[in-house]
């Protein structure tokens, strides 16, 4: 395919399958799901939710880089939880992130389990303006 590129840094965990980090096409940055690995050991954070989110917050904002790229250029975003009931804690520090007028659409869904026994997974779609 013509303009693909991997986009790939080493502040986010490496792949634990056959994808890439993040995948630029032209304008659109389309970045796989992150969980809560810490980057160089690969093994999952300590300190339940509110750490996964953050090391979760933090993959993004290391790929984002990669790609030139910051949150305000994020238009879409999926967050996966294990339980729900953590929804008001994960909104809070997701929404650190972004000014109010510049968040991206996203969709929240409750799911039975995360690879690694994570509690959160965040995917996102990004566009070069």
């Amino acid at each position: 395919m013509k303009h693909r590129k991997v986009v790939s840094c080493r502040e986010a965990p490496a792949a634990i399958g056959p994808y890439s980090q993040a995948v630029q096409v032209e304008d659109w940055v389309f970045i796989s799901g992150q969980i809560p690995l810490e980057s160089n050991s690969g093994e999952l954070v300590a300190g339940g939710i509110v750490a996964q989110a953050e090391q979760v917050m933090a993959h993004l904002g290391a790929i984002l880089k990669a790609a030139d790229l910051g949150f305000d250029a994020l238009v879409k975003t999926t967050i996966y939880l294990v339980d729900l009931q953590d929804f008001a804690v994960v909104n809070e520090i997701y929404g650190r992130y972004f000014s109010v007028d510049l968040a991206p659409a996203r969709a929240t869904v409750q799911v039975a389990a995360l690879p690694k026994g994570a509690l959160i997974e965040i995917e996102g779609i990004a566009r070069r303006s």
